[in-house]
């Protein structure tokens, strides 16, 4: 089960990392005082709890490391320090990469780390998700990255599974144990010399957490790797595949070195560990009297084995040399957006809440405001020019609202984008345009399967050139939303929030728009809520349309004793409009499309770099 490794250029050596931490400390301090502390240089208020304390502990190439120790005791914090994720100037301590001060960005890089959830997209199957973090995060190609995935599946024993969708929830899918080595895999197509996990056994039943951890024994034995992961209760045969244990307890190592060291210091204590209980479940819960005994027996391994290590056979380069040289991604940007927009293209035809249900929603809601509203464009009077003007305001709530559906997309491809950026796979610029040319074509079709049936239904204006500015318009309106939905799912920390934002926003948007209330109406410490309302400027392109142009002045919408009392033209005037905005009140739509997409990198780009 032996995985592939490019060896370096210099004498066919593998390049290996050994990972100290000398004296580290790390103070968990709450949102409000970190704001104080940044923005205005308080002093926290609130006392920091300590997470980690004087934690001095290795994970040498060649071995798994596993961090133990109960519910609390800081062992994903440490797992994440040791990675780079938590930046070393919020610790107090060292944090040493072969002997040199670990320097995050580029760290993250040549590492690789799986979180205890697995962020994968349910619609792809297992080839494709590990293709596309292939292409993503190999320079060679798609021939290259496509050899780098064949030998993959076979390694992580998922080829029976490579064409399956991996599903989620209780829907079609894989199994809990293959979704694990997925994971995995996205992480290892880059081949790290260094690997950290947080919790691979977490859920799996003891079958496929035996099948989990003989993988990762398999790497260190075959490849020399550093593999470092957090555990809570392994099993014995699980346990035996640990080279080193790290037992921590309220934040201090309480034992750092091989199993049977942990076994003899129980012993020593007075302990005598049952036939049926494995070591580090008895040392668990006797940590008390290993805490007490650890001020006078403390058998700290690292140091003197990092001294013994004259004939490992694997060469440790210095560190600091490598980071010296500039970072570069494995793609250009035009690269980036090719895979980037062919992975979400997948994942938009594949999700039928996000295509299909779109696609029949646009049509049959076209289909029936048309026949509710139909032939009112060729019928005069009051009551049928109100009736007019309140379809198009109808449309455009149901247009503007009807976008909401992608939120939860957004927000699971939000988590994805921060885990893959971090390690340097694409920029977060190559997201956002992907995302925009993707969805240009597909809203495209959805506008098209609304606006055919309900115009011409209706009974607009009967020109070829009106339909299709009524067309445009109603793209301009969903692109103009689904932009604004794009944005706030940057902002928003999960599901429920975004839709109260969203919501309430769009019903100030729609009460500002000009429809309820008239501009000259409107207090002048809420005029600027009409200039920021999305309904306002589709909806004046609507009534420019239907109304404005040499028809309008020839047009009449109400008859008075046989002779016309309104024209067209004289209507859109009474409402302050003028047939030059027709045309300027696309150019603002565009501006809000452009400035909601540009607000969303900006955001993006902020919670991204602060987990480089």
């Amino acid at each position: 089960m032996e995985l592939p490794v490019k060896a370096p250029a210099s004498g066919g050596q593998k390049t290996t990392y050994t990972i100290e931490t000398k004296k580290l400390s790390y103070k968990l301090c709450s949102k409000f005082d970190e704001f104080n502390w940044i923005c205005c240089g308080e002093t926290p208020r609130g006392v920091p709890k300590l997470i980690l304390r004087d934690v001095s502990c290795a994970a040498r190439p060649g071995e798994i490391t596993a961090i133990a120790g109960p519910s609390g005791a800081g062992k994903t914090t440490l797992l994440e320090i040791l990675a780079g994720k938590i930046s070393s100037c919020k610790v107090s301590g060292q944090v040493l990469v072969n002997s040199q001060p670990m320097k995050e960005k580029h760290f993250r890089r040549i590492s690789g780390y799986v979180t205890q959830d697995d962020s994968l997209f349910p619609s792809l199957t297992v080839k494709e998700t590990l293709l596309y973090s292939a292409l993503l995060r190999l320079p060679g190609g798609k021939k290259e990255a496509a050899n780098r995935v064949r030998r993959l599946l076979k390694e992580l024993g998922l080829e029976h599974i490579a064409d399956s969708r991996i599903g989620e929830g209780s829907n079609w899918g894989i199994s809990g144990g293959e979704r694990r080595r997925v994971s995995i895999g996205v992480d290892l197509v880059h081949d790290p010399a260094v690997v950290f996990i947080d919790e691979p056994t977490s859920g799996l039943d003891s079958a496929s957490a035996l099948h989990v951890s003989t993988l990762l024994k398999s790497m260190v034995v075959n490849q020399g790797k550093t593999i470092v992961l957090t555990i809570h209760q392994p099993g014995f045969r699980i346990l035996e595949l640990f080279d080193r244990l790290v037992l921590l307890s309220n934040g201090y190592v309480v034992h750092d070195g091989s199993l049977h060291s942990l076994e003899e210091r129980l012993k020593f204590s007075g302990h005598r560990i049952p036939l049926h209980v494995n070591v580090l479940e008895f040392s668990i819960d006797a940590i008390e009297s290993l805490e007490m005994q650890n001020s006078v027996f403390i058998t700290n391994e690292c140091s003197h084995e990092t001294r013994n290590e004259g004939g490992h056979t694997m060469r440790t380069p210095n560190f600091n040399n490598h980071q010296e040289k500039p970072l570069c991604y494995p793609n250009s940007i035009l690269g980036e957006v090719l895979i980037l927009g062919q992975r979400f293209s997948s994942n938009i035809f594949r999700t039928k809440q996000l295509f299909a249900t779109r696609v029949v929603q646009a049509l049959v809601a076209g289909l029936i405001l048309g026949t509710i509203y139909l032939n009112v464009g060729k019928k005069t009077g009051q009551v049928a020019m109100q009736t007019r003007i309140g379809f198009f305001a109808f449309s455009l709530t149901f247009l503007l609202s009807s976008t909401t559906e992608g939120l939860p997309i957004f927000l699971q491809e939000r988590r994805i984008l921060t885990r893959e950026t971090s390690r340097g796979a694409y920029r977060v610029s190559s997201y956002v345009l992907s995302n925009t040319l993707i969805f240009l074509p597909f809203l495209l079709m959805v506008a098209l399967l609304y606006s055919t049936p309900v115009y011409w239904l209706v009974g607009l204006r009967g020109a070829i050139d009106g339909f299709l500015y009524f067309s445009l318009v109603v793209w301009m309106v969903i692109l103009m939303s689904n932009s604004f939905v794009a944005c706030f799912s940057a902002l928003v920390p999960n599901f429920i929030m975004g839709t109260s934002v969203i919501s309430g926003l769009m019903g100030s948007f729609f009460l500002f728009s000009g429809y309820f209330i008239s501009k000259n109406k409107i207090p002048s410490y809420w005029i600027f809520m009409h200039y920021l309302s999305l309904f306002k400027y589709p909806f004046e392109c609507f009534l420019i349309n239907e109304y404005g142009g040499e028809q309008g002045n020839m047009r009449c919408l109400e008859y008075d004793k046989g002779e016309c009392k309104l024209y067209g033209s004289e209507f859109l005037r009474q409402r302050g409009l003028k047939d030059s905005r027709k045309w300027s009140n696309l150019a603002v739509m565009l501006g809000f499309i452009i400035g909601y997409r540009v607000l969303c990198f900006v955001i993006l780009w902020f919670r991204c770099s602060r987990r480089r």
